[in-house]
């Protein structure tokens, strides 16, 4: 599967896919394949990340087939398509969690294919991880955020974008969880105590900047199957203003691209969720999203060819 040749048809012209990749649903010889999931019922704060993959798929127009950082050509390598996106049900988080977790696992498990998925809200973590742990058993989990999403509930809800960490830790589906890049004002100092009883590890965004080599060496000690769920408020509002819940302080673009590009983990799966483009500037997050995609389907063929 090619891409579109911009020599051919410029790239402001043709339907908007992940960059530029066709569209497949048979994924008999895929091993990474974009997937959308368009849902942000569960957010507390500002809406807007049901128009996330179709702002990443926009954003993506300018990916072109080499990565001279990683040294890879992941399309070619992986055979990469855009599946499309998974169905949701506007107004029923639950019932969607179902459908996320279905579509995803029958993805990853029956051809084998790595998903690189695209959200929508955070809530997809969830699903996605039943899904991991259905087909692998108990997954790492590596968490980019700048917040913890291990709260319990929102206004009496278990099933939100900020409690889903909880949930799957409750649920028994993940082994050793690392964050990175939490920051911003929290409700109590019981916040900071549950990573702890929880037996979450978290690297503030200050650390994370100041000491980026013994994180990178923490996360690359992960021993089995190793999920990325990647919180694009992560990044300072500065290079992605497009997001629900912002937080000043944080990684640059620059910086968060070489954290992905350094990884060398067994990965079962990449998420990037929360890009809201109705408060987008320029594309920009749209675009970091897109190439942070980029980034794990690079790195993940990087693995396959060793």
């Amino acid at each position: 599967m090619r891409q579109l040749d911009p020599q051919v048809l410029p790239r402001f012209a043709g339907i908007s896919t992940y960059a530029r990749l066709p569209v497949g649903t048979n994924l008999e010889d895929v091993k990474g394949v974009f997937i959308g999931v368009p849902f942000d019922d569960a957010t507390s704060f500002r809406p807007g990340a049901r128009f996330g993959p179709s702002g990443i798929r926009q954003g993506s127009r300018l990916l072109r087939p080499y990565n001279p950082f990683v040294d890879v050509y992941p399309f070619d390598s992986l055979n990469a398509c855009d599946y499309g996106d998974i169905p949701v049900i506007p107004g029923y988080t639950e019932d969607t969690i179902s459908s996320v977790q279905k579509t995803t696992f029958d993805i990853a498990s029956k051809k084998k294919t790595i998903p690189f998925l695209a959200g929508g809200d955070h809530v997809i973590a969830l699903p996605n991880l039943r899904a991991m742990h259905a087909i692998h058993g108990k997954v790492n989990l590596i968490h980019l955020d700048s917040h913890y999403d291990f709260w319990d509930n929102y206004w009496g809800k278990k099933y939100t974008h900020g409690t889903w960490l909880r949930r799957a830790r409750e649920e028994g589906l993940i082994n050793e969880v690392i964050q990175v890049g939490i920051r911003g004002s929290l409700y109590s100092k019981e916040d900071v105590e549950d990573a702890l009883r929880l037996g979450i590890t978290y690297y503030t965004t200050i650390k994370t900047h100041e000491d980026r080599a013994d994180v990178i060496r923490h996360v690359n000690s992960l021993k089995g199957k190793t999920y990325v769920s990647l919180d694009i408020d992560v990044t300072d509002p500065a290079f992605a203003p497009g997001t629900g819940t912002p937080e000043v302080g944080g990684l640059t673009s620059l910086e968060l691209m070489k954290l992905i590009r350094e990884l060398d983990i067994d990965l079962s799966g990449m998420e990037v969720v929360e890009v809201s483009p109705p408060y987008d500037v320029s594309e920009l997050t749209s675009m970091l999203a897109a190439n942070l995609i980029y980034e794990g389907m690079s790195i993940l063929a990087k693995k396959l060819g060793k």
